[in-house]
C-alpha cells in the first residue's frame, strides 16, 4: 500500500479545506459578524498539517483501488472533524458530536440535521453549512484531480472511489482533463441556477445557499420551513435543478458533444427521466381530471341557482 501517497493527498485536501474555509470567514467580514473569527482556528490547524505532509510529492505516485477507498474514507472524516470546529467553538452547536454529525451530513450530501432552528445561525455559519453540500456534490477529490497533475496511470481509481453516479469513466484520455470537464459542468449548472433564482428576485445570499443545497441534492435549507416561504417560481426552479443534478455528469458531457445516443445508453438516464416523465404525466392527468370535476360542479351549481 502506498502510504506516502495517501498521506500526501490527504494533506493536500486539508490545505484545500483551509482555503474553502476562507469563504465563510469572508462572509462574516461582509456582514460584520464576530463569530467569523472561529473559522480562523481550523484554518490555522489545516495549514500546519498541509505544510507538514503536503509539500513534498512522493516518488511513487501509483494509486490502486484500495488506496482510493482509504483516501476517500479518511478525507470525509477529517474534513468533517475540522469543518465542525467553527460551530462548536462559536457555541451555536455546543456539542461537538452534534456539530460533527452536521458536517458529515453536509459533506456526504445526506441532508439530515440536528438543528431545530437553522435561522438562529449567523450568515457565515449558514453559508458554511450550505457550502458543504456543494463541495460534497461533486467531491473534493475530483476537484483536487482537476488541479493537480498527478503522475501515473491509476488515478482513475481515485475518481471511481468518490464520483457520483453508478458508472464513472474517462471522458478524455487524461484523468485530470476528465475532472476539469466534470467540475466545469457542475459549476456551470450551479451558476445557471443562481442566475435564474436572481431573476425571481431572490436575495443573493439566499440564492447561493439554495443553489448549494440543490447541487448537492441534499437539501440543506436556511429557513425553518425549508422552501415553504419562497415563491412558486423559486420552488419550480429548485425542483428542476434538483432533478438535473441527480444525473451522471458523464451523460451531460456526451450531450454537449452531440453524442446523444451514447448518453442514452446510460441506464440511469433512461429510467431516471422515464420515471419523471411518467410522474409528470400522472400529475397532469390528475390535475386535468380535477379541473373537469370542478367545472362540472360549477355548472351544476349554476344550474341549480338558475
Amino acid at each position: 500500500m502506498n502510504t506516502k501517497m495517501i498521506r500526501y493527498i490527504l494533506a493536500k485536501m486539508l490545505g484545500v479545506e483551509a482555503l474553502l474555509l476562507l469563504l465563510p470567514a469572508f462572509v462574516a467580514v461582509i456582514y460584520g459578524e464576530k463569530s467569523g473569527v472561529w473559522f480562523l482556528v481550523p484554518i490555522a490547524l489545516l495549514l500546519v498539517l498541509y505544510l507538514i505532509g503536503g509539500r513534498k510529492r512522493p516518488k511513487e505516485q501509483t494509486i490502486y483501488g484500495k488506496e482510493g477507498m482509504i483516501i476517500v474514507a479518511l478525507a470525509w472524516i477529517l474534513w468533517s472533524l475540522f469543518g465542525a470546529l467553527p460551530f462548536c467553538l462559536s457555541g451555536y452547536i455546543p456539542n461537538y458530536l452534534d456539530a460533527f454529525f452536521e458536517m458529515v451530513s453536509g459533506f456526504t450530501t445526506t441532508g439530515s440535521s440536528i438543528m431545530p432552528d437553522v435561522e438562529i445561525l449567523p450568515q457565515c455559519m449558514t453559508f458554511w453549512r450550505s457550502f458543504t453540500h456543494w463541495i460534497g456534490g461533486m467531491g473534493v477529490l475530483v476537484f483536487l484531480l482537476s488541479l493537480l497533475p498527478l503522475a501515473g496511470g491509476y488515478h482513475m481509481n481515485l475518481m471511481k472511489a468518490e464520483s457520483p453516479g453508478p458508472s464513472v469513466s474517462k471522458l478524455v484520455p487524461k484523468v485530470q482533463q476528465t475532472a476539469k470537464i466534470l467540475y466545469s459542468i457542475y459549476i456551470g449548472m450551479t451558476f445557471l441556477q443562481i442566475v435564474l433564482l436572481l431573476i425571481g428576485n431572490i436575495p443573493l445570499f439566499d440564492t447561493l445557499c439554495i443553489a448549494f443545497g440543490t447541487a448537492g441534492t441534499g437539501g440543506f435549507g436556511i429557513r425553518n420551513d425549508s422552501m415553504g416561504s419562497y415563491s412558486t417560481y423559486c420552488q419550480i426552479v429548485t425542483t428542476i435543478f434538483m432533478i438535473l443534478f441527480g444525473v451522471n455528469f458523464s451523460a451531460y458531457y456526451l450531450i454537449l458533444t452531440k453524442k446523444i445516443r451514447q448518453a442514452l445508453k446510460f441506464e440511469e438516464v433512461r429510467y431516471y427521466f422515464g420515471i419523471i416523465a411518467a410522474a409528470v404525466l400522472v400529475i397532469g392527468l390528475n390535475t386535468m381530471h380535477l379541473f373537469q370535476n370542478l367545472g362540472v360542479s360549477i355548472q351544476q351549481a349554476a344550474f341549480q341557482v338558475g
